[in-house]
């Protein structure tokens, strides 16, 4: 992950299908669990959780990648209406990328700056249907001040595309943190193969 660990955080690192699963418990007991692509270490998934004031385990809150739909009693799968407006955030090579999926505006109706006050990316519509502010968490625990020179975005398929070139700093980062979990102890999964069933 982009910024670094504070010393005494503990890593370790699973195989599980296609993905590979980096988990850090850091000396607050919060934890973060990174997902990334086996065949292209694209970063998946990352969700942070932190202990409660009673001391339990708190929400997952996703930065990257979106939560499985939950399972209601009725075993009926709980997503929000289909024709809102659902934001996700991706992790490209150079890229930090938001997708805001069902915005069916044309995209002269779109309007995405930087606020240098709040530090946040701002997305917002002349119709007034769509208002988001999105905080870059990798920049702010890197310190990082936003640029506007930084950021792109495109209009398709009623979707829309946001993106902020990463900095030198974040860049680098990132690659010191490859280096950490590729380096990080290898948890023993359990076995998903099925038996080897030859006859005699």
């Amino acid at each position: 992950m982009a910024g670094a660990m504070p010393e005494g955080t503990k890593v370790s690192k699973m195989t599980s299908g296609t993905r590979r699963k980096v988990h850090y418990t850091l000396p607050d007991d919060s934890e973060l669990v990174e997902e990334f692509d086996l065949q292209t270490d694209e970063l998946l998934v990352r969700k942070r959780r932190a202990k409660t004031v009673l001391g339990k385990d708190g929400e997952w809150v996703f930065e990257v990648g979106e939560p499985p739909a939950r399972v209601t009693i009725e075993g009926d799968l709980l997503r929000p209406s289909s024709s809102n407006p659902i934001l996700v955030r991706k992790d490209r090579p150079h890229a930090f990328e938001w997708r805001v999926r069902n915005l069916p505006y044309p995209k002269a109706n779109y309007s995405v700056s930087v606020d240098p006050n709040e530090q946040q990316l701002v997305i917002r519509t002349a119709n007034k249907k769509y208002f988001k502010r999105i905080t870059i968490e990798d920049m702010q625990r890197a310190h990082l001040s936003l640029e506007e020179s930084a950021l792109s975005w495109s209009h398709e398929n009623n979707t829309l595309i946001v993106c902020y070139k990463k900095p030198e700093q974040i860049l680098k980062m990132e690659k010191e943190a490859k280096a950490m979990r590729l380096n990080a102890t290898e948890a023993v999964a359990e076995d998903t193969t099925p038996p080897d069933c030859k006859q005699q």
